[in-house]
Formats: structure tokens, C-alpha cells, sequence
């Protein structure tokens, strides 16, 4: 994971609200254009405002120091390319609400996320995550090449995908790390009912919830069936129909106990990975 001088993780409450901090307020000193994306995703740095001075003319040389910085993924609502099924200008917004529900449950594992302005205005930015490495003529892990060995630790991913409906689980949506955590990414296409679901994980298909899972979705169903600060933040985020289809997602997921059959030629994103 990819974190300041301090050594910070974000598996701390403590070092997850230094980072959410510092993913809000320190200023943008870089910023490159992520290729591969349909929407427009930028990488940036962020540097400690102590160590970072704004050059006064436009054609001064930048002085950065990197031990006072770290990274982020930045997707400014403006490069939010149109869908027929998602509302225009909010996959930034679903970004965090994702996140916000992963901390409520505890699972999966989702980058520090913000909402903030950037040089493209107000967009997310989330904590990149610094992949495995691997020799250089190989791809970095992603759920295909993970899932013979380590299935179950998709479990909670899976299950999660179900709760907020995502369309749109590529393999390449799994980051494993230097640490061998694993981490969910890009959760901008999910909440939305209207929207097909969408992903790779079909192994699941018809089998039992974990139980210990079970009673982490009661707990945040029960909160968002109240005035709860998780339910006031989603609602800034979120439809209140949205909302409230998330809701019922969680009850149907506790009543029935067990993982939907999708349908591997309908069900399924592109591209896969």
C-alpha cells in the first residue's frame, strides 16, 4: 500500500482517519493520466503542505519531496463518461458511498476514499494500492489467477458486490499487495437497481453466506433502518431510493442466507478483467 514517510496502514482505525485526512486536504503537487479507463482516472500525488510550496510563475521547476507524499486515484466527476443506466455525474459519489459501507461492515478491504476538488474539480480519490510485484513479463495477480489457491478469501467480496449490487466485478478489480492483503477496487458502478449485475465471481453461485458475515449485514441494516450517521452520510451520496434498495438488498441477503445464481453469459462485465 502506497503510504506516507510514517509507515501508515489502513487496517488501523487510528492510521485510516490520519489517511483520510491527508487524502482531503494535502494539495495536489502531480498528476498523470491513468490509461485503460472508459472514464477519465488520474494518478496524483499528494505531498505534506509543510514540504510543498506552490512555484510562484507557471515555468518553475517543481520541488517535491517524495518521503512527505503519497498517491491517489483521482476521478473527477467531469470525466464521468454517460451510461444509459446510471445517473450522469454521480460514479464519483458511489465511490465513497462503497467505501463508507465496507468500513460499516468490515469487509472487503477498499481503499481510503474522499470526495475533494482536484485540478478537474470535484471528484473521489482513493488510496492507491501498490500491487505485488512480479517478474516483468507477467500481469500482476487479479481473481483469475488468485482463485485456485486462495477462493475463499473472495467471500466477503462476492458477497459485498450482492449487498450494494455492483455491475461491474472485473478480475482486475482484486489488488493484492506487498503485505498479501487483498484489496476491492472501483465501485463506481454500483447502488443502482437499475443497473444489471455484473461479475467475474460465478464460483459462489447458490452457496451459503458465511454466518459471521451474516450478523455484520444485520448490524448495518439495522443502522440504516434508523437516523444513523451511516444513513445521513449515504444520503448525501446517494438517492433515497437508493438508499433504501440497499436496505432491502440486506434483509433479502439475511432471509435467504445464500449467494444469488448469475448467469455466467448474462451477468458477467466487460472486459472480464
Amino acid at each position: 500500500m502506497s503510504v506516507g514517510s510514517d509507515g501508515d496502514t489502513a487496517v488501523d482505525p487510528v492510521a485510516e482517519s490520519v489517511l483520510l485526512q491527508r487524502l482531503s486536504d494535502w494539495p495536489i503537487s502531480g498528476i498523470g493520466l491513468h490509461p485503460g479507463g472508459s472514464n477519465y482516472v488520474f494518478v496524483v500525488r499528494l505531498t505534506d503542505p509543510s514540504k510543498y510550496t506552490q512555484p510562484e510563475l507557471e515555468h518553475e521547476e517543481i520541488e517535491v519531496d517524495e518521503s512527505a507524499s503519497m498517491y491517489g486515484i483521482y476521478k473527477p466527476q467531469a470525466g464521468e463518461r454517460p451510461l444509459r443506466d446510471f445517473p450522469r455525474g454521480m460514479l464519483h459519489n458511489r465511490e465513497r458511498a462503497a467505501y463508507l459501507i465496507s468500513q460499516e461492515l468490515g469487509w472487503p478491504l477498499i481503499p481510503p476514499t474522499v470526495i475533494r476538488s482536484g485540478l478537474y474539480g470535484e471528484g473521489s480519490v482513493q488510496l492507491f494500492i501498490d500491487a505485488a510485484s512480479v517478474p516483468d513479463d507477467e500481469e500482476p495477480d487479479n481473481f483469475f489467477s488468485m482463485r485456485d489457491t486462495r477462493l475463499g478469501d473472495f467471500r466477503d467480496m462476492a458477497m459485498f458486490d450482492v449487498l450494494v449490487h455492483n455491475a461491474d466485478r472485473k478480475g482486475g478489480s482484486c489488488i493484492l499487495d506487498e503485505a498479501d492483503q487483498l484489496w476491492a477496487i472501483d465501485h463506481g458502478l454500483t447502488f443502482n437497481q437499475m443497473a444489471r449485475r455484473r461479475t467475474v465471481m460465478f464460483e459462489f453461485n447458490g452457496s451459503e453466506y458465511p454466518a459471521e458475515l451474516l450478523a455484520n449485514v444485520k448490524t448495518l441494516i439495522a443502522d440504516l433502518e434508523t437516523d444513523s450517521g451511516i444513513r445521513c452520510e449515504l444520503l448525501t451520496l446517494l438517492s433515497e431510493p437508493e438508499v433504501d434498495d440497499l436496505v432491502t438488498r440486506g434483509i433479502e441477503i439475511i432471509e435467504y442466507g445464500h449467494y444469488p445464481v448469475l448467469d455466467p453469459d448474462i451477468n458477467v462485465p466487460w472486459p472480464m478483467v
